[in-house]
């Protein structure tokens, strides 16, 4: 839900009045509250768990950060949370931010993505698609867990998704993974997991 303000935020102030409350992000100077429900914060912290398991029994040198926020451009006041964020650890020596707030603004730096869809889908399938990409971040996942995205983006019937999106060139190929069907990740090759793993009981 877009809040109402007056003037349009600039990411310092956003980083000063909302930085570290994890119900807004930033569009455009736009405050956003992501209306973060309980079933959408059980589906994040198992998927956060499963992550963390493929994480550590690869010895990847990748961590889960408890907060952070991506400046996908300099140009623009966007600051984006996603449930999940994997970072490679000692490309941090490189973010301009990361000693004093932790904000990610070089592609580089994030080896996943993770959006959780709640009422505001549309953004999770189309604008932060084309965000992520241009970031170069490698994989981005939208987990649909209620099956609320258009059925251009899921198909009909409506059903809970899981869309594995791999980087190839500049853009993002699309895969789709369905209840009871083990999700394949290019980038965790060890990863054990179907939708069902982390949907709320």
């Amino acid at each position: 839900m877009v809040q109402a303000l007056t003037k349009p935020l600039t990411l310092a102030e956003f980083l000063i009045q909302y930085g570290k409350n994890p119900r807004y992000e930033l569009a455009d100077g736009e405050l956003i509250d992501m209306e973060p429900t309980g079933p959408h914060e059980t589906v994040g912290g198992k998927l956060a768990t499963q992550l963390g398991i493929a994480i550590t029994t690869a010895q990847l040198p990748w961590f889960i950060p408890r907060t952070c926020l991506i400046r996908p451009f300099a140009e623009t006041a966007t600051a984006r949370r996603p449930d999940i964020v994997v970072l490679d650890e000692p490309l941090l020596q490189h973010e301009p931010f990361w000693e004093h707030e932790p904000v990610i603004a070089l592609g580089q730096s994030i080896k996943l993505v993770v959006e959780v869809v709640s009422s505001n889908w549309e953004t999770d399938y189309a604008r932060k698609v084309e965000e992520y990409a241009l970031l170069g971040i490698p994989e981005y996942w939208i987990v649909d867990y209620r099956g609320l995205g258009g059925i251009v983006f899921i198909g009909k019937p409506k059903q809970p998704t899981f869309t594995v999106c791999q980087l190839i060139g500049e853009d993002y190929r699309q895969q789709q993974y369905r209840l009871h069907e083990f999700i394949q990740s290019p980038l965790l090759p060890l990863l054990q997991m179907r939708l069902e793993d982390i949907l709320p009981r």
